[in-house]
């Protein structure tokens, strides 16, 4: 199954909250579309979380479906997903920050590539770094470090930081061209190109979502009225080496077939290590009964690594924890919802 096929399925299943047979059709979604069995599809209606790895075009693709039904208002995820300071009560993130309006240098303070990262960069060069960099970084950089400085580590993590609030201020001038082509290996990874190749094979996305669509691939144009817009940096390790990020978070409310419907998604606009792209997609579908709603996620990346024999047996591993970690995230977000509206209700 494509993740264009999932997209779709999830697109279709806003129509129905509209004609108040949510449960039925959303069972009939998880059945069908995502091929849980009976037994899953019946956790997830008891509030247990379910996470299903979703077969990819490529090797180098890596997409994961997860739910959960959580006893909330689907505007509480909203709230949820802009905090980001909560974060950093996560043992794997170790920095986090979110971009003020304008962005300014003291965004990006903690913006710090590990030590030995800093070392490699020394033999960086356009199709061999041990970072993904776009070619004229690594040129800037081979260009003004004094490698033998003391304070080389400084010197460096200034230049990064630099080269990253001036790709945020870009960005949010002039859109995903400005992100150019990571040139990391011989074949440079051009963002902008690659996140119109996903789009464009979810088909769903620009029939259910069209302002959504256009938002992602010609941000900062096409900005839906009812949309909500965040850019944060975070500093993150999952088992591997720690990796930076920038991010782009946008809240939208669909309306029409998809009215009540909350939808997220989270842009990865850079990352240091492992992610060429990523793309989380989230949807908050009320439930007939107005209980609360059901949380719908894909997540879907491009990572390297996953290629070859070798990387045929990390994605095993990868595809493993992955799974397992949405899960344990699930029923996190089900967790923090759940007692902050016990709390208001008693207040």
């Amino acid at each position: 199954m494509s993740s264009a096929a999932v997209l779709a399925g999830l697109m279709l299943v806003g129509i129905t909250t509209v004609h108040g047979q949510t449960a039925l059709e959303m069972h009939r979604f998880f059945r069908n579309q995502i091929g849980l069995s009976e037994d899953q599809i019946a956790s997830i209606d008891r509030g247990k979380a379910v996470a299903k790895v979703i077969p990819s075009r490529t090797p180098a693709e890596v997409i994961v479906f997860g739910a959960v039904f959580v006893e909330a208002p689907p505007e509480s995820y909203v709230r949820y997903a802009f905090d980001v300071e909560r974060l950093l009560r996560s043992p794997s993130y170790l920095g986090v920050r979110r971009f003020s309006s304008p962005p300014a240098t003291s965004d990006l303070e903690g913006f710090s590539l590990e030590p030995d990262d800093i070392r490699s960069l020394k033999f960086c060069r356009p199709g061999k770094c041990a970072i993904q960099l776009q070619a004229d970084v690594m040129h800037e950089l081979q260009r003004s470090l004094d490698w033998a400085a003391p304070n080389l580590d400084a010197q460096v993590n200034e230049r990064m930081r630099r080269a990253m609030l001036e790709v945020v201020r870009r960005y949010q001038a002039e859109g995903n061209r400005v992100l150019g082509s990571y040139h990391d290996t011989e074949h440079p990874f051009d963002f902008d190109s690659q996140l119109r190749s996903l789009v464009g094979r979810s088909e769903a996305l620009p029939v259910y979502l069209p302002h959504l669509s256009h938002y992602l691939l010609d941000y900062p144009g096409s900005m839906p009225a009812s949309a909500q817009s965040m850019l944060h940096w975070e500093r993150v390790s999952f088992g591997l080496k720690p990796t930076l990020r920038l991010n782009h978070t946008i809240a939208y409310q669909p309306g029409g077939v998809m009215s009540g419907a909350q939808i997220v998604v989270v842009k990865q606009l850079f990352a240091s290590h492992y992610f060429q792209l990523a793309l989380d997609l989230t949807a908050c579908v009320p439930d007939s009964g107005h209980k609360g709603f059901y949380l719908i996620t894909l997540k879907g990346s491009s990572q390297q690594g996953l290629t070859g024999w070798k990387g045929a047996l990390l994605r095993l591993i990868v595809v493993s924890r992955t799974r397992s970690a949405e899960e344990k995230i699930l029923v996190n977000i089900k967790q923090v919802l759940e007692e902050k509206q016990q709390a208001a209700r008693v207040n």
